[in-house]
């Protein structure tokens, strides 16, 4: 199997940024991790293993990109306003650094955005925020609202509210998303979201889906036993689910 390790110095996010990327041909798969995880997460966790089949016959190329959680949403010592503008920025750099070079190694038609956990938020946001990038969602044990506070999960902007908390909050914004060409291309994604019964955000999976299909934006939800909530049940959904 093709793995090749790239770095480089993101001025945009004001230092070094390392992913990896995983075969040689097919559907370009933009891979965020947990928030404790790294770029190599998803190798570790196994789930590269998981689909070696499908990379190695050239079906799927994986790009697994770097965290910056501590940084923005989870980084409490700072102002909240300041947590939501340091995830702009990186998302930023995904936009305008990791997919001009995922383009530029594979012209595949197909980009799906892929996440476990936080993963899922980032892969969810970024594909409902520019649908014309993507063509494929699948986001497992994904939270959707960091705004909630649910068990021991804590609104991570400790009640503040802005425009940038708003648009970055994907339960918030798409109900109230009326754009045509934006509508147009979310109702052409395939759109996967996977969580466990017994997961905390399980209602909030749920809103989430019925605010799609009010939208008529076709989407299917897996519901799995347990919290399934570890990399034991993500190997095992992502040979399904991508």
């Amino acid at each position: 199997m093709n793995r090749e390790y790239h770095h480089w110095y993101s001025q945009r996010l004001g230092r070094r940024m390392e992913l990896l990327i995983f075969g040689h041909a097919g559907a370009k798969v933009l891979v965020f991790p947990t928030r404790d995880g790294r770029f190599y997460e998803y190798e570790d966790l196994r789930m590269v293993e998981a689909l070696r089949h499908k990379i190695e016959a050239g079906y799927l190329q994986l790009y697994c990109v770097d965290n910056i959680a501590w940084e923005s949403f989870y980084c409490f010592w700072c102002h909240p306003a300041d947590r939501v503008r340091r995830y702009i920025a990186y998302e930023e750099y995904i936009l305008n650094e990791v997919m001009p070079l995922m383009q530029q190694k594979n012209p595949h038609p197909c980009t799906i955005a892929h996440g476990l956990s936080l993963g899922a938020f980032l892969a969810a946001n970024i594909a409902f925020r520019h649908p014309h990038l993507f063509q494929k969602l699948s986001a497992f044990s994904g939270r959707y609202d960091l705004t909630l506070n649910v068990e021991h999960f804590r609104d991570l902007f400790d009640g503040w509210r802005d425009d940038n908390v708003y648009f970055n909050t994907p339960v918030h914004y798409l109900p109230n998303l009326n754009c045509p060409w934006r509508l147009g291309h979310l109702r052409r994604m395939d759109i996967i979201l996977v969580i466990g019964k017994e997961d905390p955000f399980l209602d909030n999976n749920r809103y989430l889906s019925r605010i799609l299909w009010d939208k008529g934006i076709a989407n299917a939800l897996y519901e799995w036993d347990g919290r399934a909530h570890q990399g034991y049940y993500w190997r095992r959904m992502v040979p399904l689910y991508i």
